[in-house]
């Protein structure tokens, strides 16, 4: 068994077959986005330098970057303790959110209330 079998069998998919993947910048460690990536599209992310999702709504593979040029170069991957949840360290060419902006959690910031206790 390679060492990418080893990853594709360790990762726990849904019952739908997705995987949810975290996209960060990796030097701001910056929160760009969630997508979701199949079997397949985690071996072409870890495969191929660029990461590539599976589209939910268009039922098809998509390479971050193909038709916007807002590229996502893979600097390091990760499964989290469960396996269930990717995290994927990119440097980020132009805007992450199809809508042109940095980042998907840009638009909707919410006013939670924050725990100001010390957490010692």
């Amino acid at each position: 068994m390679t060492d990418l079998d080893s990853v594709l069998a360790r990762a726990r998919f849904g019952e739908d077959g997705l995987l949810p993947a975290i996209i960060q910048q990796w030097d701001t460690l910056e929160v760009l986005m969630l997508g979701y990536m199949d079997a397949e599209a985690l071996r072409r992310t870890l495969t191929s330098g660029r990461v590539t999702f599976w589209s939910r709504s268009r039922r098809e593979y998509w390479r971050k970057g193909d038709s916007s040029g807002h590229v996502q170069y893979v600097k390091q991957a990760a499964l989290d303790c469960d396996a269930d949840t990717l995290l994927v360290s990119v440097e980020q060419i132009g805007a992450a959110c199809h809508t042109g902006a940095h980042t998907c959690f840009d638009a909707d910031v919410l006013d939670p209330v924050v725990n100001e206790e010390d957490a010692r």
